[in-house]
């Protein structure tokens, strides 16, 4: 009995010694992983949020056309607390406005928005046919069904947000993006108002 006592002790010593290494090895890992997690949660999140941009654009979309002008649509997302405002739109393929349909004189007219597009806080905002859309001025190229085109938002506090708009056909209810009654628009500054014309 007195030579397993001995051997029992130390067993149970050396256990002791085990469940201590490992318990300050665990609590170790713990500490640095704890850190180390809540480090990389908002570094990831800081570097997510350029990311996701600021706004959620679903379903962007631009209408096909061959030449002159045509509109981008999709509905603005604004998840966050505070209200957004788009101040302008840029595209490689041609000068952007934004642009309303509003009434005037008794006629539905396209003209510039003025003081950018606001998307409140947690709302959204549609970019529709008849509505608020980018107006794409003076194509470069034709715009084909199926294309898909970079298009870079600019908002009020000076960030910017990149999304892609797929090309789709669209008569829609017969608007025509170009100047109102086939007359030639008279530069891009002077295109403030512009009526909608069926199209041809």
């Amino acid at each position: 009995m007195r030579t397993t006592s001995p051997n029992a002790s130390r067993r149970r010593s050396a256990a002791i010694l085990v469940a201590a290494i490992l318990t300050v090895g665990v609590a170790g890992c713990g500490s640095s992983d704890s850190p180390s997690t809540a480090q990389a949660g908002p570094s990831a999140s800081a570097s997510a949020n350029p990311d996701a941009g600021v706004l959620d654009i679903r379903d962007p979309w631009v209408k096909a056309a061959d030449k002159g002008m045509t509109a981008a649509f999709g509905t603005l997302v604004n998840d966050g607390d505070t209200d957004v405002t788009v101040t302008s739109a840029t595209t490689s393929l041609s000068p952007m406005e934004l642009h309303e349909m509003a009434m005037k004189d008794g006629k539905m007219v396209m003209r510039q928005k003025q003081g950018g597009i606001v998307i409140k806080a947690r709302s959204t905002h549609a970019l529709e046919p008849g509505g608020d859309h980018l107006m794409l001025m003076n194509l470069t190229k034709p715009v084909q069904a199926g294309d898909e085109l970079p298009v870079t938002l600019t908002f009020a506090d000076g960030r910017t947000q990149q999304f892609r708009a797929v090309a789709k056909p669209f008569t829609g209810a017969q608007e025509s993006y170009a100047p109102g009654h086939g007359e030639p628009m008279p530069g891009m500054s002077a295109t403030p108002e512009m009526s909608m014309s069926p199209a041809s």
